[in-house]
């Protein structure tokens, strides 16, 4: 079947990430594969979707925080269509406002799904992505709000043009262990670890970007982050004005961009429009 093109969701059973669903499921000529940790609310998700509104998605079990799931998603993906056209890295976490979880706890549990196992799912897949293939990485204007209000020395290094995947590491890690030890505000840090999370997918997505102009030159890939805006979801709660599949607008469009575009290209998108970093 490697004729045939495929398009992959993460974290894709509800929220956003099922709006995403929905929208290629009517827009990409190609397989959709809806992806869950959980594979009951996965495929209750996708018969959902089959039986209301006649679409036709696929499911795979995916768990963003366990390698040997992403990587049998990855030799799935090799087997059955040689590759991937389109990859959105959408699973996240977030806590709400009012958990009292300690922030050292909470950084560490957020970062470690929103960057570090995003991240594996980026070194596995990214490989198999064919010419003129599309990835995006849903971020968050978080990231942006969270990057102004660290200081001016971390907001150099998270706008640097030339930073590495090693320093980014390196950083988030920092991060980590300066909320647990409670000096993550004296060290510069903004005080959320989501958007510090959030942050670090945008930097890594523009340093993605940066890799696959040297590595895959010519070959028409396209890699983005963007952001869904506030959205009516678990995570952000019932107060936001736009709806899942408003949301999942900025995603899709990215994730569509015909082939020959130059622009945008590891960039942070949002509404449509590139954000300045």
């Amino acid at each position: 079947m490697s004729g045939v093109r495929v398009a992959v969701v993460t974290g894709s059973n509800k929220g956003i990430g099922l709006a995403i669903v929905r929208a290629l499921c009517k827009q990409f000529k190609g397989d959709v594969y809806l992806t869950a940790r959980n594979i009951q609310l996965g495929e209750k998700a996708v018969q959902e979707l089959k039986e209301k509104e006649g679409l036709s998605p696929l499911f795979h079990q995916l768990d963003i925080n366990d390698l040997n799931s992403i990587r049998s998603l990855r030799d799935f993906l090799k087997e059955k269509y040689g590759g991937l056209d389109v990859l959105i890295n959408n699973a996240a976490i977030a806590f709400k406002a009012a958990d009292t979880t300690p922030f050292g706890t909470q950084a560490e549990v957020t970062l470690k799904t929103n960057f570090f196992a995003t991240r594996d799912v980026c070194h596995e897949l990214l490989p198999l992505i064919k010419p003129n293939g599309r990835v995006v990485n849903v971020s968050s204007m978080m990231s942006s709000m969270s990057l102004v209000k660290c200081s001016p020395e971390l907001q150099g290094k998270f706008r640097s043009d030339t930073i590495t995947e090693e320093e980014l590491v390196k950083l988030m890690e920092k991060f980590v262990e300066d909320a647990k030890k409670g000096i993550h505000k004296d060290q510069g840090w903004s005080d959320s670890a989501y958007g510090t999370s959030k942050i670090g997918l945008t930097v890594l997505s523009r340093i993605q970007a940066r890799q696959l102009k040297e590595t895959r030159k010519g070959e028409g890939i396209i890699l983005n982050a963007c952001c869904p805006g506030w959205v009516k979801t678990d995570m952000a709660g019932p107060n936001a004005p736009k709806s899942p599949d408003e949301g999942a607008e900025t995603p899709t469009y990215l994730a569509l961009l015909p082939p020959g575009s130059a622009s945008p290209y590891g960039e942070l998108v949002s509404e449509k429009k590139i954000v300045t970093w």
